[in-house]
């Protein structure tokens, strides 16, 4: 099989999706590896140590698709790109198609076979594929850490002979893979810190971090996750107590950290005007959630700002790629473990339709738009 590598070319983005190590995976396995020029060194990885490995180096993104059998890649490139692949090749990333619907039909038109990271199931056995676990994973250690240096104050309880300095008061909003980093992190920097979730299993999760679990636990709480998982969107009444509820906690805390998600929709909104208000000069608002929408009011895509009562809202993007050598390892490890279910037993690239994870991440085939989201 030809595999590919592009460089990544969207504002921000410094990771790549394939490493040195797996690259000389994918060589000694009988592969031939082509890297696009540049394509890890926003992530320190050099065209030379790609070539030590057994790659070849592409002059640009454009030629080193050009005769690939399967592309992998960050984000997936662009509808120009897409147009120089060979008919039936394969492309993966995270390609956002309920976002960029055009792109994916680009993909069919080409008679491209676009396969979706984000979709993979969430089963046992793709558990090694899942690459938006791998990267929420970083991106909740990051937060915290940026915070705590936005914040500018000590995490921990320190007791000297001038006095005692009280520890910071760290509260995450979402304790998926993301939010049960957080709240790793912001233990072991010793804050006292509290989470929510509106889902009941995140509640044993949290306390076995050693934190203290905040939410209305009423029926509709008990009902709220779907069998894949994922959070449920909540009723309005639901919303309602539970908002009263965190204003009155969000108004203590120092540091208050943001990832809730509902798949195919818009961040939900969590935290309001009067709670930003209510908070202290010098507390910090973290939106992992800023890239759909937000769950913080007055969060700005990009930027940190400061509210007129000294707060400071923090709508960085793309946190994984702000770590994007170990974020750019996990994510091609998550690759590695997904190549077998497109090679066939000589080495061919052939992925396998009868497979419940193919199937789950494949957006296009044979010039169609196959995924049932999409269609």
């Amino acid at each position: 099989m030809k595999i590919s590598v592009l460089k990544e070319t969207a504002a921000g983005e410094a990771r790549v999706a394939a490493t040195p190590d797996t690259v000389k995976f994918y060589v000694d396995g009988g592969h031939a590896v082509t890297v696009s020029k540049g394509a890890g060194v926003s992530a320190h990885y050099s065209d030379k140590a790609y070539k030590q490995a057994g790659a070849t180096i592409s002059a640009n993104n454009g030629t080193c698709v050009k005769s690939a059998d399967l592309v992998l890649s960050i984000t997936g490139g662009n509808k120009a790109l897409i147009a120089k692949m060979k008919k039936g090749a394969g492309l993966t990333g995270l390609l956002g198609p309920t976002d960029q619907p055009d792109f994916v039909k680009a993909c069919a038109k080409a008679g491209v076979t676009a396969f979706a990271l984000e979709y993979i199931v969430r089963i046992s056995r793709a558990q090694a594929m899942d690459v938006l676990s791998s990267q929420s994973n970083l991106a909740g250690y990051r937060s915290v850490v940026e915070a705590a240096a936005i914040y500018g104050r000590a995490f921990p309880m320190m007791m000297t002979a001038a006095g005692t300095i009280a520890p910071a008061k760290v509260f995450v909003m979402g304790a998926g893979v993301a939010g049960l980093q957080a709240i790793a992190t912001a233990r072991r920097l010793g804050a006292v810190t509290t989470a929510t979730d509106v889902r009941p299993a995140a509640k044993e999760q949290v306390a076995s971090l050693g934190a203290k679990f905040i939410a209305v636990e009423n029926e509709e709480f008990k009902e709220a996750e779907t069998a894949a998982g994922y959070a449920k969107q909540m009723s309005k009444e639901y919303q309602k107590l539970q908002a009263k509820l965190m204003a009155k906690h969000i108004a203590k805390q120092d540091i208050v950290i943001t990832t809730a998600l509902i798949p195919g929709r818009p961040a939900p909104r969590l935290i309001d005007k009067a709670m930003v208000s209510s908070m202290k000069a010098g507390s910090v608002l973290v939106d992992l959630a800023v890239e759909r929408g937000g769950n913080v009011v007055g969060a700005v895509p990009g930027k940190i700002i400061e509210t007129a009562n000294g707060v400071k809202i923090v709508g960085l993007l793309n946190w994984p790629s702000r770590m994007a050598a170990d974020s750019s390892a996990l994510f091609a490890r998550n690759l590695r473990n997904f190549l077998p279910l497109v090679t066939a037993e000589n080495g061919d690239y052939a992925p396998d339709w009868d497979d419940e994870i193919i199937q789950g991440c494949a957006l296009t085939r044979d010039g169609k738009i196959v995924h049932e989201r999409l269609k």
